[in-house]
């Protein structure tokens, strides 16, 4: 069973968290026989189910957290459902798409991959992408670095892991397919980057188990790397991204 490590900020990462392109929505589509439904799974707030139901009939969004899914952008042809990664109560077959974003390093593979390749149709794909530690300047990116690798390194779950491969080496038993590069691109203020970093879980395991918030630190290393606090910069984030099919038996 996938552990809960965001019902605690499930606000503050519905506000906070970065959107992701819409050209990897399209690829994802255009990749399947089928628009009738696609399964997002650990879905949180909704962020890949919103621009999943632009070319999907109906969305099914789940997630363990109870907190993520009240928090969930309501939208005519999603259903969300708190459930863990392995009970989709989907039919046999049903799925054209099954979608993990920043999600699946959490989850107990063989268990969600057994209900996957229950659940996918003939022809069907799984995709699970995860964002990699984001860019910015030269200065931004070094102070960054280090609070994430020295100031966090005790609060960090082993599963943290599988992100920083970027999936590679990951447990993942389908028939791989090729993938573009994709990336987040947003322009940000000093605010809206520390808002966001709160909402990592390392942060959230040291302020719940010291009392301390460590992005306060931060941020005082940040101002005069950043400049006037107003001002927007860009940020970018590398995707990282596998997909696949079923393999064939035999």
């Amino acid at each position: 069973m996938a552990a809960d490590h965001f019902s605690r900020q499930a606000s503050a990462y519905a506000k906070y968290r970065p959107s992701y392109p819409e050209a990897l929505f399209s690829w994802l589509a255009s990749l399947v026989p089928s628009h009738e439904l696609a399964w997002d799974v650990g879905c949180g707030n909704g962020q890949a189910s919103v621009p999943l139901a632009a070319h999907f009939k109906q969305v099914l969004a789940t997630d363990l957290s109870v907190a993520q899914i009240s928090a969930a952008r309501p939208h005519p042809r999603i259903h969300y459902r708190a459930a863990p990664c392995h009970e989709s109560g989907l039919p046999d077959a049903s799925c054209d798409l099954v979608t993990v974003a920043q999600a699946i390093h959490w989850f107990d593979f063989d268990a969600f991959y057994a209900e996957v390749r229950r659940v996918l149709k003939p022809g069907g794909l799984i995709a699970a992408w995860t964002y990699q530690l984001l860019r910015g300047e030269p200065a931004i990116d070094a102070t960054i670095a280090r609070f994430y690798a020295e100031t966090l390194s005790p609060w960090w779950p082993p599963e943290r892991r599988w992100v920083e491969a970027g999936y590679a080496g990951m447990p993942f038993p389908f028939a791989v397919l090729p993938a573009p590069s994709f990336e987040i691109r947003v322009h940000w203020t000093l605010a809206d980057l520390v808002n966001y970093i709160g909402t990592w879980s390392a942060v959230q395991r040291c302020l719940k188990e010291t009392g301390r918030d460590p992005t306060l630190e931060l941020l005082e290393r940040l101002r005069p790397v950043w400049g006037e606090p107003a001002r927007r910069r860009e940020i970018v984030w590398p995707i990282a991204l596998v997909a696949g099919r079923l393999m064939q038996a035999g």
